[in-house]
């Protein structure tokens, strides 16, 4: 990495991070799972952490992973995501989701987790190499919460930026609900594709309905060379950005 690289990757999170305190949104980077562990298992009102960030189930710490959290200005934990490197050097991302598909499946999501397979996509084969896996991406919503305020495209720039100066993967890819991906959201985080996929039971029933998002290497310098949205810009009209959405949906 260098030193023009490096200062402009500190400079763009701290504008960020600057950013997002004025918001009301404090963020903290670790790479401690036993300490994420402890923070996801205090929230009572979500799933418990995917095992793939689970140091119980996986081998993940400072080496191949981080952890993003936001809390809002009387401390509450309002924000998570993570990310974690992949060596897919000698398979490719369909064979790693076959191999390690219990990492992966959304809990009690299926009668039979060992029979329980994603559906193929164009880009399974096609992902491999160091791959970054993206995911635990959740923002409080109601009061005290920042959902649809603009924090969603911020907040990712932070993991990107980070991963890609410490790693330079060849690809990020993250599993999002349908329900999810299909209100865009996966372009507020910043993947440029979006494939239709499912976690399919033994009956070949869909027991998870989710999207395979991702980006190359040159997405994410792409991505990140754009200029983002100032959270005060998000703020001035969402009911008219909210209606041209649902007009072009329609259209």
């Amino acid at each position: 990495m260098s030193a023009l690289n490096l200062y402009t990757m500190i400079m763009n999170v701290g504008n960020i991070t600057r950013e997002l305190e004025a918001a009301g949104m404090r963020i903290e980077i670790g790479d401690d799972f036993a300490v994420y562990r402890q923070l996801r298992n205090q929230q009572s009102d979500r799933s418990p952490v995917y095992p793939m960030f689970d140091v119980g189930a996986s081998y993940v710490d400072s080496t191949n992973a981080f952890w993003v959290c936001g809390y809002n200005e009387i401390g509450e934990l309002v924000h998570t995501q993570a990310i974690r490197l992949l060596d897919l050097s000698n398979h490719s991302l369909s064979e790693h989701l076959r191999l390690h598909r219990h990492k992966y499946l959304t809990p009690n999501s299926t009668p039979d987790p060992d029979r329980t397979f994603y559906s193929s996509t164009s880009a399974l084969d096609r992902v491999s190499g160091n791959v970054c896996y993206h995911g635990e991406f959740w923002l409080k919503g109601g009061e005290g919460g920042h959902r649809s305020q603009g924090f969603t495209a911020l907040l990712s720039r932070v993991v990107f930026e980070l991963a890609l100066k410490i790693w330079s993967p060849d690809y990020v890819f993250g599993l999002v609900p349908y329900t999810i991906a299909a209100k865009g959201i996966p372009v507020r985080y910043g993947y440029t594709h979006c494939e239709p996929g499912a976690w399919r039971g033994p009956d070949n029933q869909i027991t998870s309905d989710e999207m395979l998002v991702w980006m190359s290497r040159g997405d994410v310098q792409q991505f990140l060379e754009t200029s983002p949205r100032a959270l005060s810009e998000e703020r001035v009209l969402p009911n008219r950005q909210e209606l041209m959405a649902n007009m072009s949906v329609v259209a």
